[in-house]
């Protein structure tokens, strides 16, 4: 009696269902294929949200993030039904997405992930001809970096385009922007929503002196003597009985 309650407790304690799970690494708006996906035994008592139990009902759904080998695909993971994929997936209504060139120090030295959010800087000459740095956009979500739209990579590297989510009015300022002056990217935090309103820098910025002038260093007083008698000194000469001052 004993074994048998150890065995029907044993069996209660692993319980599983079978849920979906993806067989490799999938980037985010890929469309899932049969060869991707899996059924695993999922422990029953650990509860997840809207998991898929059939691969079948999930062919040529896309995914909306990235998912990683061995991970339940979750109903909330998936594209409405319809979606082709691709990085269209990711925008949000009335958002654009548009690749720059920017140059290699962008990102703090590659530290500029998919998923990061940005300011943009232009460098570039103002309508008076004086070299001018500037942030001309704020807080823009980070879609890509180059060809690679992974988001499962964390160590840093540097790129040479970055694909941006911007509305259309951002979308022609960045445009302009690249084409008078050189970018780059300001890594930001996610927290952070703060509007970045400056003036700009240029060269005067850099290159004015703004130290203090050093005060003037005290003089050590001069120490005061009673003034000298210039006329010559008389001493009283005693001869025999004469006294006379010479």
């Amino acid at each position: 009696m004993v074994i048998a309650a150890r065995m029907i407790s044993l069996r209660t304690e692993v319980a599983t269902k079978p849920v979906v799970v993806a067989s490799q690494n999938l980037l985010f708006g890929t469309q899932l294929h049969q060869d991707m996906l899996e059924v695993m035994e999922w422990p029953a008592n650990n509860t997840l949200k809207d998991p898929v139990s059939e691969p079948s009902k999930i062919y040529d759904r896309v995914i909306n993030t990235p998912i990683l080998r061995g991970e339940p695909i979750l109903e909330s993971k998936l594209a409405p039904m319809g979606e082709k994929g691709g990085l269209s997936t990711l925008l949000h209504d009335g958002s654009r997405a548009v690749t720059v060139k920017v140059n290699e120090i962008v990102g703090v030295a590659g530290f500029v992930l998919t998923g990061n959010y940005v300011d943009v800087m232009v460098n570039a000459t103002d309508r008076s001809g004086k070299v001018l740095s500037k942030i001309v956009l704020n807080r823009i979500l980070v879609l890509a970096l180059a060809q690679d739209v992974s988001m499962n990579e964390t160590k840093p590297r540097l790129v040479n385009a970055v694909t941006l989510e911007v509305s259309p009015k951002q979308a022609e300022q960045l445009d302009l922007a690249r084409s008078i002056g050189t970018l780059s990217l300001v890594l930001r935090s996610q927290n952070d929503q703060s509007i970045t309103g400056t003036s700009g820098a240029s060269l005067s910025d850099i290159f004015t002196n703004d130290a203090p002038v050093p005060s003037a260093q005290a003089v050590a007083p001069v120490a005061k003597f009673p003034a000298l008698s210039t006329s010559p000194k008389k001493v009283e000469v005693l001869r025999g009985s004469v006294k006379t001052m010479e």
